[in-house]
């Protein structure tokens, strides 16, 4: 198995002290957060897209350059682009350019975003979000693996003859598609031969299995092997501790916190409390065994071979000690258990 860090650079105030990081402070967390990744030998850092607060993380193509200046080794993810809202041409232009800078490190993870307030800011209507992603998705395609470019579309005015400058600098730059609520997004993925990224925060495993199946069904349809399928998972928080109960006491106030953001109303979880979450959803709260038997399940229901974890909200020594136990106890015991292809220069291919 393979490990992707993850943060979407939310500010809401500490759950423990109250205290809210200034904007610079949130950004250095989120620098030295990536190098201390690499240095613990995961395998990925990703930056989320969102436009609004509590969220800083209205640019991960930014974010990200300044991440790849200070590494050399972890692969670079947005978590998710929303592309549903976003120009394909600057899109093209934006992610090449940091394609070059990370000398190839960056895979790009698609989606239309789970936050209604981008739709008004970039001048389309949430119905329009699937439609949208589809449209802009397929010029990006095109912009990325062909040269003089000529486009008609209902999202962007047309373009005739265009050439984005620069060229990718992988060959193929990766591209995952977020999913987290919709089948639409699985038949997206599916029909290009394109791995997925399950979002496993909000619901119970029932709601994304069916996703996942979903997806492995519609790439049979066609034509793509779905054996060969490849897919990420996210997870509802983490914090590790020597017993259940002193993790759950420790994390009980950030989880509470988040969880009464605007953001996490608006999905709707079901769980009633931590406990809930904890018991029937996708938290990883507990002892190092417990948290690894959570994972080795989840991984029966989805068969990822990526698994992101999020250390967001805690405080910065909070962070790092997780960080360390998390990268020491429970990744190589996984690595050992669950085989991963993933960013492997031998990685089998749909397309």
């Amino acid at each position: 198995m393979k490990f992707v860090l993850i943060s979407l650079l939310s500010n809401h105030p500490n759950g423990v002290t109250g205290e809210v990081f200034t904007e610079q402070q949130m950004f250095q967390n989120v620098l030295n957060q990536a190098v201390l990744a690499e240095e613990l030998g995961f395998d990925g850092y990703g930056v989320g897209e969102r436009h609004g607060a509590p969220f800083l993380s209205s640019s991960p193509a930014v974010t990200l350059t300044a991440i790849a200046a200070q590494t050399s080794k972890i692969r670079l993810l947005t978590t998710v682009m929303v592309l549903s809202v976003l120009d394909p041409v600057r899109v093209a232009e934006d992610y090449a350019t940091l394609d070059h800078l990370s000398g190839g490190r960056l895979d790009v993870i698609i989606g239309k975003g789970n936050d209604p307030r981008h739709y008004p800011l970039f001048g389309i209507t949430e119905e329009e979000q699937w439609e949208s992603l589809a449209d802009r998705y397929k010029l990006l395609k095109l912009l990325w693996n062909e040269v003089g470019v000529t486009w008609e579309g209902k999202y962007r005015p047309p373009i005739n003859n265009v050439t984005t400058k620069p060229r990718p600098f992988q060959k193929q730059i990766p591209v995952w598609h977020g999913s987290a609520s919709s089948p639409l997004s699985t038949e997206l993925a599916a029909k290009y031969g394109e791995p997925i990224f399950s979002s496993n925060t909000f619901h119970p495993m029932a709601k994304y299995k069916a996703l996942i199946d979903h997806y492995r069904e519609r790439l049979a349809y066609y034509g793509h092997d779905p054996k060969q399928a490849v897919v990420g998972s996210g997870a509802r928080g983490l914090y590790l501790a020597n017993t259940t109960e002193e993790a759950i006491k420790r994390y009980r106030p950030y989880y509470d916190a988040h969880m009464n953001t605007e953001a996490s109303r608006f999905n709707q979880p079901p769980f009633r409390d931590l406990e809930d979450h904890i018991q029937n959803g996708s938290a990883l709260v507990g002892s190092t065994d417990q948290v690894i038997e959570k994972i080795l399940k989840y991984y029966e229901a989805y068969g990822h071979q990526v698994q992101s974890i999020s250390v967001e909200g805690l405080s910065k020594n909070e962070q790092r000690e997780q960080l360390e136990r998390f990268a020491t106890e429970v990744m190589p015991v996984l690595r050992r258990e669950i085989p991963s292809t993933v960013w492997d220069s031998k990685r089998p291919t749909l397309i």
